[in-house]
């Protein structure tokens, strides 16, 4: 396995096309409402990156995906296809995850909506998935393990009585999409790969109410929980630094 190892200079690009990933989650808000379809906040957010930050959606084309973002509702784990058909409802919990290209370099992130009204069960799954996600970035610092990660993820989701998705990772990341190292949401502390300063990879848990299985449907790419019940996730591209970490697509409000 080849990690590849990040000079500032090319963390300093990453951190131009992460800001704008983050933009894109940010501009997108005010329209994830009741009556929309994901079909218009796919072309919302296609807009936005060619011809505001005049850069490059990843998504499009990938592995013969056609769209900007993935938007993933309710059951929908992740790669969720927007569609003119599918209309956003009052209490929908909603995954967007974007991708963006800036001279060649890629910046990775994703964050849940809650549209109009939400039960107070899916907006607690909605922020225990995001304590998943931050307490597995607090561990990331040189010489600490990537199963460190994993560890964290999976004690905070479990402690609340959710399950982690085991057949979908995070990844190394930078002027290529999806590199080494995988990086797992649930592990033991101490084990795998020692992080060193440079590595840049995502960190993604998705985080289901009911059992951890999922099923891919017939176009492909959808991945849907196998009881029905609601799942969430939530996405940064992450630097390791000198003495911690960056969090290269952190969003304005983010206080982490």
């Amino acid at each position: 396995m080849k990690i590849s190892i990040k000079s500032e200079k090319e963390i300093q690009k990453m951190r131009i096309a992460g800001r704008l990933a983050a933009e894109v989650l940010e501009m997108i808000e005010p329209y994830v409402v009741p009556g929309v379809s994901t079909e218009e906040l796919d072309q919302r957010c296609y807009e936005h990156i060619v011809n505001n930050q005049q850069a490059i959606p990843a998504n499009v084309g990938y592995k013969g995906f056609e769209k900007t973002i993935c938007s993933s509702i309710n059951q929908v784990i992740c790669h969720g296809i927007p569609n003119e058909n599918r209309i956003l409802k009052n209490g929908d919990i909603l995954n967007i995850d974007v991708t963006v290209i800036k001279d060649g370099w890629h910046g990775d992130t994703s964050k849940m909506y809650l549209v109009g009204k939400c039960q107070p069960h899916n907006e607690r799954l909605v922020k225990v998935t995001q304590e998943c996600l931050y307490r597995g970035i607090e561990v990331v610092k040189p010489g600490a393990y990537l199963g460190d990660i994993g560890h964290a993820i999976q004690k905070h989701a479990e402690s609340n009585y959710y399950s982690v998705v085991e057949d979908y990772c995070g990844h190394g990341i930078g002027d290529v999409y999806h590199e080494d190292p995988q990086i797992l949401h649930y592990g033991k502390s101490g084990k795998g790969i020692q992080m060193k300063e440079g590595m840049c990879f995502t960190i993604e848990p998705m985080i289901n109410q009911g059992s951890k299985y999922c099923k891919t449907l017939k176009d492909g790419w959808t991945v849907e929980t196998k009881d029905g019940r609601n799942s969430a996730q939530w996405e940064h591209t992450i630097a390791v630094t000198k003495d911690g970490y960056e969090i290269l697509t952190k969003r304005l409000n983010e206080s982490i």
